[in-house]
């Protein structure tokens, strides 16, 4: 029940969320003003009060196909993950055309003609419809939808995970219903419509062209960066819910295959036995292995495992990176092999050459799984960057550090490990890295400036998508940013539109960075000094503090136009 009620209100949430709009033009003329046809009588005809149904329930029924088992069944046949997407556009344009074109219509519908009065014209039905929508309809992501999609793709489909997608569908379908019916309503009250069916049938025949055309160029993406997310108020507290994040095991549902994993989590500084690893999986390529071949774990039997979960622009994750580069250059020839697995925070961190440039800056040369999907992470039930996963020699999860720090007993329990497996192993000197973890609550919390994620902002404008103004406040609180200026609000970053805008910071810690994308140069007073940062190129971190001992004060950096601005992070 637990998960009926979070799925109906995840889907509910999305089924108003700006991501709907591209097909609701569709949903409106196809399933409501389409369906306000009439008979000879002047009553409503059983295809017209049937039709709006038709259309939603078809598209609730291909969306919940394809979510939970499309990319199981494309990766059975050895198809293209989006061979179905490609099918529903077409399937949409041979429909819009058919709308328009009568004599298409009645080509289509011959093969068909020895059932009984039944039909694919798009007069008579609208399942057909709904079920091509439902092929093409891609939601804004949210909690919910999250634990869905990365289930259905790692094929850990279980009656939790059907139960969630269905009530999720039917959550979205109650308000594309509520406006296919409006739509019928629309024309049916206005009296001009009434004899205009041939007319309402092109404009859904062009409306269906337009989804198609537009879903071919992407078109719905620039539309949802365009619209602010007005139900981002609502989709927060979801996915900040404890109650929520329990019952979707935070982000990934809990299987028999990681289930036991829990059991590391209280074992503090000595080993314990968690279960069987889970096998790496869902990865878009490989970093550092010959010809970008895949690692896995059954292959790494004997050998002692440790698997790091990291991001290569997390501040955390850059302190955490020398500890796991000199256990690998240290213990390597006794047996350990360390995996790095690359799960994204960002959309720019999908990107194989910017995690190269990173790999390649911060010396690690271990193999690197790309894990874009977050697939290797759910499977692990992940939750923090960086997490520590050590594997004994015969495959089983021993011990799990999440987050930065206690390096020191990481090491210890790798050591122990190598030994079990080879009791004549010759072990290397400990080795002698600095922890540089700040002291928990002595830094600023990393704070981000793309709307989904923002929590610190200290000025006094509302703070969403799209183009606004903004002027730094008078008195800003202790760990807060604001703006000056014309700034471009986007879901992961702030761009200064136009000319160039300031950002102002309170900060407690003793480094402060900034991740930043573009070219230009930035102008930072830090403290009532000022320095230039040049910046260049894809998304990266650069200094705007060096470390130079603990302090509080306030950061003002002036950033040029077009340069996007997504982070800052503190040591």
């Amino acid at each position: 029940m637990t998960l009926v009620i979070i799925g109906f209100l995840g889907g509910l949430i999305t089924g108003i969320s700006p991501c709907i709009l591209p097909i609701l033009p569709v949903v409106f003329l196809t399933g409501g003003a389409q369906s306000a046809q009439t008979g000879t009588n002047g009553e409503p005809t059983a295809a017209g009060r049937s039709r709006p149904y038709l259309v939603i329930a078809g598209l609730i029924v291909s969306f919940t196909a394809v979510t939970l088992a499309g990319s199981l069944v494309l990766g059975a046949l050895g198809l293209p993950q989006s061979f179905l997407r490609w099918a529903g556009i077409v399937v949409l344009a041979v429909l819009g055309i058919a709308l328009i074109v009568p004599r298409l219509e009645q080509l289509l519908e011959r093969p068909f003609q020895w059932i009984p009065r039944r039909e694919v014209s798009n007069e008579r039905g609208g399942f057909g419809v709904g079920l091509a929508l439902g092929t093409v309809f891609v939601p804004c992501a949210g909690p919910v939808l999250a634990a869905i999609i990365v289930a259905g793709s790692t094929g850990r489909i279980d009656a939790g995970t059907v139960v969630l997608t269905v009530s999720f569908s039917l959550g979205v379908a109650i308000p594309l219903l509520a406006f296919a019916l409006a739509g019928r309503g629309v024309v049916r009250r206005i009296r001009a419509f009434r004899n205009r069916e041939r007319g309402l049938r092109i404009a859904a025949g062009v409306a269906m062209l337009a989804l198609a055309g537009g879903l071919v160029v992407n078109a719905p993406a620039f539309l949802q960066r365009l619209v602010p997310d007005y139900t981002a108020a609502l989709q927060q507290p979801l996915a900040e819910d404890e109650a929520v994040q329990e019952a979707l095991s935070l982000g990934g549902l809990v299987t028999d295959e990681n289930r036991r994993l829990d059991e590391c989590l209280g074992a503090g500084d000595e080993l314990a036995s968690c279960g069987p690893a889970p096998e790496i999986r869902g990865i878009d390529g490989w970093l550092n292995t010959p010809g970008g071949e895949a690692v896995s774990l059954e292959d790494l039997r004997g050998e002692v495992v440790l698997i790091d979960f990291w991001a290569y622009s997390c501040i955390n994750c850059q302190r955490s990176i020398p500890h796991v580069t000199a256990w690998d250059d240290a213990y390597r020839d006794a047996g350990l092999r360390v995996i790095g697995v690359h799960s994204p925070e960002y959309a720019f961190e999908k990107d194989r050459g910017n995690v190269e440039a990173g790999a390649r800056d911060f010396g690690i040369e271990y193999p690197v799984a790309l894990d874009n999907s977050l697939a290797t992470w759910t499977a692990y039930r992940n939750r923090y960057w960086p997490a520590h996963y050590l594997i004994d020699a015969s495959g089983t999860v021993r011990h799990i550090a999440f987050g930065e720090g206690n390096y020191e007993v990481t090491e210890k329990l790798i050591r122990q490990l190598l030994a079990d497996a080879d009791p004549n192993v010759a072990l290397p000197a400990a080795t002698d890295i600095a922890d540089e973890t700040p002291e928990l609550g002595s830094t600023t919390p990393e704070t981000f400036l793309g709307a989904a994620k923002e929590q610190t902002f200290g000025g006094s404008e509302e703070y969403r998508q799209g183009e606004r103004e903004f002027a730094l406040p008078e008195e800003q609180a202790a760990d807060t940013f604001a703006l000056d200026g014309t700034w471009e609000i986007g879901t992961q970053a702030a761009t200064p539109s136009g000319e160039d805008g300031t950002i102002r910071l309170r900060y407690r810690a003793d480094e402060v960075r900034i991740v930043v994308a573009g070219e230009g140069t930035l102008n930072a007073e830090v403290d009532g000094e000022r320095t230039d940062i040049e910046v260049s190129g894809t998304p990266r971190s650069y200094s705007v503090r060096a470390p130079s001992g603990s302090a509080e004060g306030t950061i003002e950096v002036v950033v040029p136009a077009g340069v996007e601005v997504y982070s800052f992070t503190f040591g």
